[in-house]
């Protein structure tokens, strides 16, 4: 197993609006989206986000070699709780995912 920051080029997360997150799994060739596309499982992606499993968006693109996720924040944007107002920091998280 492999964890999924070192199969791929990139993994960013950013904003979606003051109430939504995005990770996008940028998977570059063919064969690398194919292994993380299945072996990427939602519910594991959930898991580690703290988040039921019926809140996490998926899109898989094929014809871009990317996976992403969209999320409800934790926290509204620029609100006191709000400990990542670009929310970057949930790439992270899904790139500590072994596949």
């Amino acid at each position: 197993m492999s964890k999924l920051a070192d199969l791929v080029p990139k993994v960013r997360s950013k904003n979606a609006g003051p109430f939504w997150l995005t990770v996008d799994v940028f998977c570059g060739a063919p064969d690398v989206f194919a292994r993380v596309s299945s072996g990427l499982d939602t519910a594991r992606v959930a898991d580690a986000f703290r988040i039921d499993p019926t809140s996490l968006k998926r899109f898989d693109m094929p014809d871009l070699n990317v996976v992403k996720f969209s999320l409800p924040r934790p926290a509204i944007q620029g609100t006191i709780f709000d400990r990542d107002m670009h929310g970057a920091s949930f790439a992270q998280i899904i790139g500590e995912i072994d596949i």
